[in-house]
């Protein structure tokens, strides 16, 4: 659609190449499409929705507030809602978008909450930022890691130049040779919109 295409190119936002997030060469997204479908039952499940949290920072109609704090407020609510301490989250699926003032409140947020040890990534390089797909495609990326699919537990790398922006915190990119010892029991995913309209989910094992 040449009307998004066109506001994001406005805003700044479009990388004319790949989408890199946390470079520190990153200049924008790469706008892609897509879809998935999720069947919600209260029936018992193996994998399921165990904890939502949302916030609304109200900053800038497009940019989201620098230090992250309301990003922050969304992953500890989701944490709460689950009843689960940031150390037991086997892996976080970041927004990165690869714009400069989303990735830098994130990692902020993000570094805060569960340090450089829990492994982390953005799938944007591989899907591109399907707007407002992109947050229920990659809760379904987070469900495949979690399903009898990944029998090997592996987690998927975090594509970018591994150049990282030495203004940002540091955190647990996942590497194609970062091995994951145990079968993976919960990951968050992280969802930030324009507005300042956050949202992280907690989905896991039961």
């Amino acid at each position: 659609c040449r009307t998004t295409l066109q506001g994001f190119s406005a805003l700044g936002a479009l990388s004319p190449h790949q989408c890199n997030p946390f470079s520190k060469h990153r200049d924008g997204t790469v706008i892609g499409e897509g879809a998935a479908l999720f069947l919600m039952s209260r029936e018992p499940a193996p994998i399921a929705l165990l904890g939502a949290g949302a916030s609304a920072d109200a900053y800038h109609i497009s940019a989201p507030r620098p230090d992250g704090s309301c990003a922050l407020a969304a992953m500890r609510s989701a944490l709460r809602d689950a009843g689960l301490p940031a150390q037991q989250v086997d892996y976080i699926n970041l927004h990165g978008t690869a714009t400069l003032q989303n990735d830098a409140m994130e990692s902020r947020a993000a570094a805060e909450l569960f340090g450089p040890a829990t492994p982390c990534g953005s799938s944007k390089p591989a899907t591109g930022h399907c707007l407002g797909a992109a947050g229920a495609i990659e809760a379904g990326l987070c469900w495949l890691l979690l399903s009898a699919l990944n029998r090997e537990a592996r987690l998927p790398p975090h594509l970018w130049d591994g150049e990282a922006d030495p203004e940002l915190p540091t955190l647990g990119f996942v590497t194609l040779d970062k091995l994951q010892p145990k079968r993976l029991q919960y990951c968050l995913s992280n969802s930030f919109s324009f507005g300042g309209n956050n949202v992280s989910l907690l989905i896991g094992r039961c």
